[in-house]
Protein backbone atom coordinates (compact mmCIF):
# COMPACT_ATOMS: atom_id res chain seq x y z
CA UNK A 1 0.00 0.00 0.00
CA UNK A 2 2.77 2.27 1.09
CA UNK A 3 4.52 1.63 -2.41
CA UNK A 4 1.33 4.05 -4.10
CA UNK A 5 2.76 7.30 -2.46
CA UNK A 6 6.22 6.82 -4.30
CA UNK A 7 5.43 7.58 -7.75
CA UNK A 8 3.71 10.92 -6.33
CA UNK A 9 6.57 11.84 -4.16
CA UNK A 10 8.83 11.81 -6.62
CA UNK A 11 6.73 14.19 -9.00
CA UNK A 12 6.54 16.39 -5.90
CA UNK A 13 10.02 16.72 -5.57
CA UNK A 14 10.76 17.15 -8.85
CA UNK A 15 8.73 19.65 -9.44
CA UNK A 16 9.29 21.52 -6.46
CA UNK A 17 13.47 21.09 -5.84
CA UNK A 18 14.89 22.98 -8.61
CA UNK A 19 17.51 25.45 -9.17
CA UNK A 20 17.10 29.26 -9.00
CA UNK A 21 19.24 32.03 -9.43
CA UNK A 22 18.84 34.88 -6.94
CA UNK A 23 16.06 34.97 -4.19
CA UNK A 24 12.26 33.58 -6.22
CA UNK A 25 10.23 37.02 -5.74
CA UNK A 26 11.90 39.31 -6.95
CA UNK A 27 13.64 36.47 -9.74
CA UNK A 28 9.25 35.86 -10.38
CA UNK A 29 9.09 39.26 -11.67
CA UNK A 30 12.20 38.89 -13.88
CA UNK A 31 10.64 36.30 -15.13
CA UNK A 32 6.98 37.35 -15.79
CA UNK A 33 8.99 40.92 -17.33
CA UNK A 34 11.17 38.67 -19.62
CA UNK A 35 8.02 36.92 -21.10
CA UNK A 36 6.17 40.03 -21.80
CA UNK A 37 9.46 41.29 -23.50
CA UNK A 38 9.24 38.34 -25.77
CA UNK A 39 5.24 38.58 -26.43
CA UNK A 40 6.11 41.89 -27.81
CA UNK A 41 9.38 40.60 -29.71
CA UNK A 42 11.22 44.19 -29.18
CA UNK A 43 14.48 45.10 -27.62
CA UNK A 44 15.59 46.89 -24.72
CA UNK A 45 15.74 49.69 -26.83
CA UNK A 46 12.10 49.83 -27.83
CA UNK A 47 10.66 49.95 -24.29
CA UNK A 48 9.07 52.91 -22.97
CA UNK A 49 7.94 51.58 -19.65
CA UNK A 50 7.67 48.90 -17.00
CA UNK A 51 4.62 48.31 -14.95
CA UNK A 52 5.36 45.90 -12.30
CA UNK A 53 1.93 44.82 -9.80
CA UNK A 54 2.74 42.26 -6.84
CA UNK A 55 1.29 40.95 -3.96
CA UNK A 56 2.17 42.37 -0.34
CA UNK A 57 3.80 39.15 0.24
CA UNK A 58 5.80 39.34 -2.54
CA UNK A 59 6.44 43.09 -2.41
CA UNK A 60 7.63 42.26 1.25
CA UNK A 61 10.19 39.48 0.43
CA UNK A 62 11.80 41.55 -2.95
CA UNK A 63 12.19 45.15 -0.95
CA UNK A 64 15.50 44.25 0.34
CA UNK A 65 17.49 41.09 -1.14
CA UNK A 66 19.66 41.96 -3.76
CA UNK A 67 19.16 40.34 -7.28
CA UNK A 68 22.11 38.43 -8.81
CA UNK A 69 24.65 40.04 -11.02
CA UNK A 70 23.35 43.78 -10.30
CA UNK A 71 24.49 44.86 -7.22
CA UNK A 72 20.97 46.31 -6.28
CA UNK A 73 18.11 45.55 -4.31
CA UNK A 74 14.09 45.75 -4.98
CA UNK A 75 11.98 44.72 -7.84
CA UNK A 76 12.59 47.28 -10.18
CA UNK A 77 16.29 45.94 -10.46
CA UNK A 78 14.46 42.32 -11.04
CA UNK A 79 11.98 43.47 -13.77
CA UNK A 80 14.76 45.87 -15.67
CA UNK A 81 17.05 43.36 -15.70
CA UNK A 82 14.68 40.75 -16.71
CA UNK A 83 13.09 42.92 -19.43
CA UNK A 84 16.57 43.52 -20.64
CA UNK A 85 19.00 39.98 -20.93
CA UNK A 86 16.07 37.66 -18.98
CA UNK A 87 16.21 34.21 -20.60
CA UNK A 88 12.04 33.35 -20.34
CA UNK A 89 12.92 29.67 -21.01
CA UNK A 90 15.49 29.24 -18.24
CA UNK A 91 12.60 29.59 -15.38
CA UNK A 92 14.04 30.68 -11.54
CA UNK A 93 17.63 31.43 -13.69
CA UNK A 94 16.02 33.63 -15.89
CA UNK A 95 18.88 36.01 -14.91
CA UNK A 96 21.94 33.94 -15.68
CA UNK A 97 22.99 35.61 -18.76
CA UNK A 98 23.03 38.73 -17.10
CA UNK A 99 26.34 41.00 -17.92
CA UNK A 100 28.01 44.23 -16.84
CA UNK A 101 26.17 46.10 -19.98
CA UNK A 102 22.90 44.04 -19.08
CA UNK A 103 22.61 45.43 -15.83
CA UNK A 104 24.35 49.21 -16.88
CA UNK A 105 21.53 49.26 -19.21
CA UNK A 106 18.57 48.20 -16.56
CA UNK A 107 20.26 50.97 -14.42
CA UNK A 108 19.56 53.38 -17.02
CA UNK A 109 16.17 52.46 -16.96
CA UNK A 110 15.29 53.31 -13.38
CA UNK A 111 17.03 56.77 -13.32
CA UNK A 112 15.16 57.53 -16.30
CA UNK A 113 11.87 56.56 -14.08
CA UNK A 114 10.44 53.82 -16.38
CA UNK A 115 10.06 51.08 -13.87
CA UNK A 116 6.99 51.11 -11.59
CA UNK A 117 5.81 49.12 -8.64
CA UNK A 118 2.94 49.31 -6.61
CA UNK A 119 0.54 46.60 -4.57
CA UNK A 120 -2.16 44.49 -5.72
CA UNK A 121 -5.42 44.43 -4.11
CA UNK A 122 -5.03 40.88 -4.68
CA UNK A 123 -5.83 37.90 -2.73
CA UNK A 124 -2.93 35.65 -4.21
CA UNK A 125 -0.20 35.09 -1.60
CA UNK A 126 1.90 35.37 -4.62
CA UNK A 127 1.71 37.32 -7.21
CA UNK A 128 3.43 39.67 -10.09
CA UNK A 129 2.12 41.19 -13.19
CA UNK A 130 4.29 42.79 -15.30
CA UNK A 131 3.60 44.87 -18.13
CA UNK A 132 5.70 46.04 -20.58
CA UNK A 133 5.12 48.97 -23.12
CA UNK A 134 6.66 50.55 -26.51
CA UNK A 135 5.62 53.10 -28.15
CA UNK A 136 2.65 51.50 -29.32
CA UNK A 137 2.12 48.30 -27.56
CA UNK A 138 1.94 46.50 -24.52
CA UNK A 139 1.68 42.89 -23.01
CA UNK A 140 1.43 41.69 -19.72
CA UNK A 141 2.31 38.44 -17.69
CA UNK A 142 1.05 37.77 -14.83
CA UNK A 143 2.09 35.06 -12.44
CA UNK A 144 0.52 33.81 -9.77
CA UNK A 145 0.51 31.19 -6.81
CA UNK A 146 3.75 29.54 -7.64
CA UNK A 147 6.89 31.18 -8.90
CA UNK A 148 6.73 29.96 -11.80
CA UNK A 149 2.82 29.64 -12.84
CA UNK A 150 1.57 31.73 -15.42
CA UNK A 151 -1.63 32.71 -14.41
CA UNK A 152 -2.42 35.38 -17.53
CA UNK A 153 -1.24 36.79 -20.53
CA UNK A 154 -2.63 40.33 -22.14
CA UNK A 155 -1.64 41.29 -25.57
CA UNK A 156 -2.73 45.03 -26.15
CA UNK A 157 -4.98 44.81 -23.72
CA UNK A 158 -6.35 41.63 -24.93
CA UNK A 159 -6.49 38.77 -22.76
CA UNK A 160 -4.47 35.73 -25.09
CA UNK A 161 -4.10 33.32 -22.69
CA UNK A 162 -5.51 32.66 -18.93
CA UNK A 163 -4.36 29.45 -17.10
CA UNK A 164 -7.13 26.61 -15.74
CA UNK A 165 -8.61 27.92 -12.37
CA UNK A 166 -6.32 27.05 -9.48
CA UNK A 167 -7.15 26.50 -5.80
CA UNK A 168 -6.48 29.29 -3.48
CA UNK A 169 -7.94 28.14 -0.17
CA UNK A 170 -5.64 26.43 2.23
CA UNK A 171 -8.28 23.88 2.65
CA UNK A 172 -9.29 23.33 -1.18
CA UNK A 173 -5.89 23.02 -2.06
CA UNK A 174 -5.50 20.34 0.41
CA UNK A 175 -8.05 18.56 -1.09
CA UNK A 176 -6.75 18.57 -5.00
CA UNK A 177 -3.30 19.14 -5.15
CA UNK A 178 -1.42 18.32 -1.72
CA UNK A 179 0.21 14.97 -2.58
CA UNK A 180 0.58 14.26 1.27
CA UNK A 181 -2.97 14.12 1.98
CA UNK A 182 -3.01 10.70 2.78
CA UNK A 183 0.09 9.90 3.63
CA UNK A 184 2.50 10.52 6.81
CA UNK A 185 6.34 11.07 8.36
CA UNK A 186 5.98 7.35 8.53
CA UNK A 187 5.12 7.21 4.54
CA UNK A 188 8.40 9.58 3.67
CA UNK A 189 10.93 7.88 5.89
CA UNK A 190 9.61 4.74 4.40
CA UNK A 191 10.35 6.09 0.87
CA UNK A 192 13.69 7.79 1.17
CA UNK A 193 15.31 4.90 3.08
CA UNK A 194 13.45 1.99 0.70
CA UNK A 195 13.31 3.69 -2.76
CA UNK A 196 15.38 2.10 -5.39
CA UNK A 197 18.35 4.79 -5.40
CA UNK A 198 18.28 4.65 -8.86
CA UNK A 199 14.77 6.75 -8.79
CA UNK A 200 16.19 9.41 -6.09
CA UNK A 201 19.80 9.56 -7.29
CA UNK A 202 18.90 12.73 -8.60
CA UNK A 203 18.67 14.70 -5.54
CA UNK A 204 22.11 14.22 -5.15
CA UNK A 205 22.28 17.93 -7.78
CA UNK A 206 20.92 19.50 -4.26
CA UNK A 207 24.57 19.05 -2.75
CA UNK A 208 26.14 20.02 -5.95
CA UNK A 209 24.28 23.23 -6.15
CA UNK A 210 24.12 24.48 -2.62
CA UNK A 211 27.82 23.27 -2.02
CA UNK A 212 29.17 25.40 -4.22
CA UNK A 213 27.64 27.97 -3.29
CA UNK A 214 28.34 27.31 0.25
CA UNK A 215 32.03 27.30 -0.58
CA UNK A 216 31.66 31.03 -2.81
CA UNK A 217 30.12 32.40 0.39
CA UNK A 218 33.08 31.37 2.12
CA UNK A 219 35.40 32.84 -0.31
CA UNK A 220 33.96 36.04 -1.51
CA UNK A 221 32.65 38.95 0.69
CA UNK A 222 28.50 38.05 0.48
CA UNK A 223 26.01 40.08 2.78
CA UNK A 224 26.36 39.60 6.57
CA UNK A 225 29.18 37.12 6.03
CA UNK A 226 27.87 35.18 9.00
CA UNK A 227 29.82 31.72 7.68
CA UNK A 228 32.68 33.64 6.95
CA UNK A 229 32.70 35.20 10.26
CA UNK A 230 32.41 31.71 11.88
CA UNK A 231 35.34 30.56 9.99
CA UNK A 232 37.72 33.58 11.41
CA UNK A 233 36.38 33.68 14.93
CA UNK A 234 37.87 29.66 14.02
CA UNK A 235 40.85 30.82 13.12
CA UNK A 236 41.10 32.98 15.77
CA UNK A 237 40.61 30.81 18.48
CA UNK A 238 37.04 31.96 19.95
CA UNK A 239 34.92 28.89 18.30
CA UNK A 240 35.94 25.48 18.73
CA UNK A 241 35.77 23.13 15.39
CA UNK A 242 33.63 20.41 15.67
CA UNK A 243 30.09 19.37 14.41
CA UNK A 244 27.69 22.09 15.18
CA UNK A 245 30.44 24.44 13.90
CA UNK A 246 30.83 23.26 10.64
CA UNK A 247 26.73 23.05 10.20
CA UNK A 248 26.36 26.66 11.14
CA UNK A 249 29.35 28.35 9.44
CA UNK A 250 28.42 25.75 6.14
CA UNK A 251 24.92 26.55 5.65
CA UNK A 252 25.09 30.19 6.74
CA UNK A 253 27.66 31.10 3.93
CA UNK A 254 25.82 29.27 1.45
CA UNK A 255 22.65 31.95 2.33
CA UNK A 256 25.47 34.82 2.59
CA UNK A 257 25.89 34.10 -1.18
CA UNK A 258 22.61 33.91 -2.42
CA UNK A 259 20.87 37.04 -0.68
CA UNK A 260 24.04 38.87 -1.51
CA UNK A 261 23.59 38.35 -4.90
CA UNK A 262 25.90 35.43 -6.08
CA UNK A 263 25.58 34.72 -9.87
CA UNK A 264 25.62 30.57 -8.58
CA UNK A 265 21.98 29.00 -8.45
CA UNK A 266 20.87 27.43 -5.73
CA UNK A 267 18.81 23.73 -5.36
CA UNK A 268 15.50 25.69 -4.11
CA UNK A 269 12.56 23.95 -2.18
CA UNK A 270 8.70 25.01 -2.13
CA UNK A 271 9.89 27.91 -3.68
CA UNK A 272 12.83 29.23 -1.66
CA UNK A 273 16.43 28.97 -2.40
CA UNK A 274 17.33 29.11 1.56
CA UNK A 275 15.00 26.82 1.86
CA UNK A 276 16.78 24.45 -0.55
CA UNK A 277 20.00 25.78 1.54
CA UNK A 278 18.14 24.96 4.91
CA UNK A 279 17.48 21.20 3.78
CA UNK A 280 20.52 20.41 2.42
CA UNK A 281 23.46 21.86 3.98
CA UNK A 282 23.07 20.61 7.60
CA UNK A 283 22.85 16.96 5.90
CA UNK A 284 26.01 17.16 4.00
CA UNK A 285 27.83 18.25 6.69
CA UNK A 286 26.82 15.14 8.67
CA UNK A 287 27.11 13.23 5.77
CA UNK A 288 30.68 14.01 5.54
CA UNK A 289 31.31 14.17 9.16
CA UNK A 290 30.55 10.16 9.56
CA UNK A 291 32.31 9.68 6.22
CA UNK A 292 28.80 8.32 5.15
CA UNK A 293 28.55 6.38 1.43
CA UNK A 294 27.31 7.99 -1.99
CA UNK A 295 24.16 5.96 -1.03
CA UNK A 296 23.59 7.42 2.71
CA UNK A 297 23.86 11.08 1.33
CA UNK A 298 21.34 10.61 -1.46
CA UNK A 299 18.59 8.83 0.61
CA UNK A 300 19.29 11.50 3.32
CA UNK A 301 19.08 14.23 1.40
CA UNK A 302 15.65 12.48 -0.11
CA UNK A 303 14.37 12.50 3.45
CA UNK A 304 15.17 15.92 4.07
CA UNK A 305 13.76 17.55 1.01
CA UNK A 306 10.51 15.44 1.21
CA UNK A 307 9.94 16.05 4.45
CA UNK A 308 10.34 19.81 3.86
CA UNK A 309 7.99 19.61 1.07
CA UNK A 310 5.80 17.85 3.45
CA UNK A 311 5.57 19.81 6.50
CA UNK A 312 5.81 23.59 4.26
CA UNK A 313 3.04 21.66 1.88
CA UNK A 314 0.04 22.41 4.84
CA UNK A 315 1.30 26.42 5.12
CA UNK A 316 0.41 28.75 2.61
CA UNK A 317 3.35 30.01 -0.34
CA UNK A 318 4.44 33.11 1.43
CA UNK A 319 3.78 33.63 5.25
CA UNK A 320 4.56 35.18 8.30
CA UNK A 321 6.51 32.10 9.20
CA UNK A 322 10.38 31.61 8.07
CA UNK A 323 10.57 29.19 5.80
CA UNK A 324 14.29 28.18 6.71
CA UNK A 325 12.38 26.67 9.96
CA UNK A 326 10.46 24.10 8.50
CA UNK A 327 12.92 23.21 6.04
CA UNK A 328 15.55 22.72 8.77
CA UNK A 329 12.80 20.41 10.16
CA UNK A 330 13.13 18.60 6.70
CA UNK A 331 17.56 18.41 7.78
CA UNK A 332 16.79 17.56 11.40
CA UNK A 333 15.26 14.08 9.71
CA UNK A 334 17.88 13.41 7.16
CA UNK A 335 21.23 13.94 9.83
CA UNK A 336 18.88 12.12 12.87
CA UNK A 337 18.66 9.17 10.70
CA UNK A 338 22.84 9.76 9.26
CA UNK A 339 23.79 9.75 13.15
CA UNK A 340 21.70 5.92 13.86
CA UNK A 341 18.31 7.46 14.44
CA UNK A 342 15.13 5.79 13.26
CA UNK A 343 11.28 7.38 12.72
CA UNK A 344 10.67 7.59 16.53
CA UNK A 345 13.69 10.12 17.10
CA UNK A 346 12.91 11.87 13.82
CA UNK A 347 9.99 12.04 14.85
CA UNK A 348 10.86 13.01 18.02
CA UNK A 349 13.43 15.66 16.77
CA UNK A 350 11.23 17.15 14.56
CA UNK A 351 8.32 17.95 17.83
CA UNK A 352 11.52 18.92 19.32
CA UNK A 353 12.26 21.86 16.63
CA UNK A 354 8.58 22.77 16.87
CA UNK A 355 9.00 23.35 20.06
CA UNK A 356 11.98 25.56 20.10
CA UNK A 357 11.46 27.81 17.11
CA UNK A 358 7.80 28.16 15.54
CA UNK A 359 6.78 31.51 15.31
CA UNK A 360 10.53 32.77 13.94
CA UNK A 361 9.13 36.00 11.71
CA UNK A 362 9.45 36.22 7.91
CA UNK A 363 10.37 39.94 7.80
CA UNK A 364 11.58 39.80 4.38
CA UNK A 365 14.04 38.35 1.93
CA UNK A 366 17.47 40.07 2.95
CA UNK A 367 21.00 39.50 3.57
CA UNK A 368 20.02 38.66 7.32
CA UNK A 369 18.07 35.61 6.25
CA UNK A 370 21.20 33.85 6.44
CA UNK A 371 21.32 34.52 10.51
CA UNK A 372 17.82 32.57 10.45
CA UNK A 373 19.33 30.24 8.20
CA UNK A 374 22.17 29.77 10.60
CA UNK A 375 19.79 29.78 13.94
CA UNK A 376 17.40 27.30 12.75
CA UNK A 377 20.25 24.85 11.65
CA UNK A 378 21.88 24.86 14.73
CA UNK A 379 18.31 24.09 15.94
CA UNK A 380 18.21 20.99 14.14
CA UNK A 381 21.39 20.01 15.08
CA UNK A 382 20.76 20.14 19.03
CA UNK A 383 17.32 18.70 18.27
CA UNK A 384 18.85 15.52 16.70
CA UNK A 385 21.84 15.06 19.37
CA UNK A 386 18.64 15.31 21.89
CA UNK A 387 16.15 12.42 19.97
CA UNK A 388 19.51 10.20 20.15
CA UNK A 389 18.93 10.00 23.62
CA UNK A 390 15.89 9.52 23.74
CA UNK A 391 15.12 13.13 24.89
CA UNK A 392 12.47 15.67 23.21
CA UNK A 393 9.68 18.10 23.91
CA UNK A 394 6.62 15.72 24.38
CA UNK A 395 2.86 16.82 23.27
CA UNK A 396 2.30 17.75 27.00
CA UNK A 397 4.03 21.42 25.81
CA UNK A 398 2.61 23.92 23.63
CA UNK A 399 1.62 23.52 20.28
CA UNK A 400 3.45 20.34 20.24
CA UNK A 401 1.25 16.86 19.90
CA UNK A 402 1.86 13.43 20.72
CA UNK A 403 1.93 12.85 17.20
CA UNK A 404 4.90 14.39 14.43
CA UNK A 405 1.86 14.80 11.85
CA UNK A 406 -0.35 16.32 14.24
CA UNK A 407 2.27 18.59 15.27
CA UNK A 408 3.17 19.71 12.27
CA UNK A 409 -0.44 20.40 11.23
CA UNK A 410 -0.50 22.23 14.48
CA UNK A 411 2.32 24.99 13.41
CA UNK A 412 0.59 25.12 9.46
CA UNK A 413 -2.60 26.22 11.85
CA UNK A 414 -0.42 28.65 13.37
CA UNK A 415 1.26 29.87 10.00
CA UNK A 416 -2.26 30.72 8.43
CA UNK A 417 -4.41 31.47 11.17
CA UNK A 418 -3.28 34.38 13.63
CA UNK A 419 0.00 35.05 11.69
CA UNK A 420 -1.59 36.57 8.89
CA UNK A 421 -2.13 39.36 10.72
CA UNK A 422 1.14 39.17 11.83
CA UNK A 423 2.05 39.62 8.05
CA UNK A 424 0.25 42.77 7.65
CA UNK A 425 1.57 44.50 10.55
CA UNK A 426 5.30 43.28 9.41
CA UNK A 427 4.71 44.86 5.78
CA UNK A 428 3.51 48.00 7.63
CA UNK A 429 6.03 48.50 9.50
CA UNK A 430 8.72 47.77 6.39
CA UNK A 431 7.04 50.24 4.15
CA UNK A 432 6.96 53.25 6.45
CA UNK A 433 10.27 52.63 8.59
Amino acid sequence: MKHTFWPAFIDVVKRDVVPALGCTEPVSVALASAMAVNKLNINYQNITAINVQVSANLMKNGMGVTVPGTGMVGLEIAAAAGAVAGDSNAQLEVLKNLTANDVAIAKNMLDQKMVTVSVANVSNILYSKVTIFSADRSASVTIADSHTHVLAIEEDGITTYIADPQPTSTATKSITSNPFIDASAQDIFDFATQAPLADIAFIKQAYQLNNDLSIEGLEGNYGLQVGATFKRSMERGLLAGGLLTDVLLRTAAASDARMGGAMKPAMSNSGSGNQGIAATMPVVVVAEFINADDEQLIRALMLSHLMAIYIKSYQNKLSALCGATTASMGAVAGMTWLLGGDIKQISAAINSMIGDIAGMICDGAKTSCAMKVSSSAGSAVKSALMALDGIGVTGNEGIVAHDVDSTIRNLSMLANGSMTQTDVQILDIMINK
